[in-house]
């Protein structure tokens, strides 16, 4: 099982994960001020301080094509995002879209998350999940209100490609706690 870890902020998170075996790790640029939100020049430095086989992905909620520009200039490997945003030609890193109830699914991306609370992190419905992990022709990551306690049981229930935490793996909002970051890791391997 593929394991991101999302919402980091600080560079020593995203080696302590990378560290546990995390295929992937999340930043949160350009989008409304969170706890988990991060300026760009942050961004670059948590990027750069991951090895080369591990993914980095910027994810964003913004609507503003400016800031798009400004994040892909990042040259993140993939882009999360939640505004329907049209490319005419690819943009270089993977396309992931985040997609939740009765919201179509998109005819481009090179993967979906199903994430209906869209990084609140609110718990998922497992049925709705399983049926687009049924319904898509791209690889799908569930996502909302995962944590170590309960990662195992929606793997074995849905069959994502890989699973998105960032809220269940924290001590505080924007923290990651280490043994949270272990504890969900090791869960979502051993099924």
């Amino acid at each position: 099982m593929r394991v991101k870890c999302c919402g980091i902020t600080r560079a020593e998170d995203a080696r302590f994960a990378e560290a546990c075996g995390a295929d992937a790790i999340g930043v949160v640029v350009c989008s409304p001020p969170s706890a988990r939100s991060v300026s760009l020049e942050q961004a670059q430095e948590i990027f750069e301080s991951v090895w080369p086989f591990t993914t980095t992905v910027a994810v964003t909620h913004t609507t503003s094509h400016a800031d798009l520009e400004q994040i892909l200039a990042l040259r993140p490997d993939a882009l999360q995002i939640s505004h329907p945003f049209t490319f005419n030609e690819k943009p270089g890193p993977k396309v992931i879209r985040v997609i939740g109830r009765n919201e179509p699914l998109p005819s481009d991306g090179d993967a979906l998350i199903v994430d209906e609370s869209h990084g609140s992190g609110r718990a998922f419905d497992l049925n709705y999940a399983r049926q687009i992990v049924m319904s898509s022709r791209v690889p799908v990551i569930l996502a909302g209100g995962l944590d170590p306690g309960n990662v195992a049981a929606a793997i074995r229930q849905v069959h994502p490609y890989a699973v998105d935490v960032a809220s269940g793996i924290e001590s505080a909002p924007g923290i990651k706690d280490p043994r949270k970051i272990a504890a969900f890791i090791t869960a979502a391997r051993g099924v």
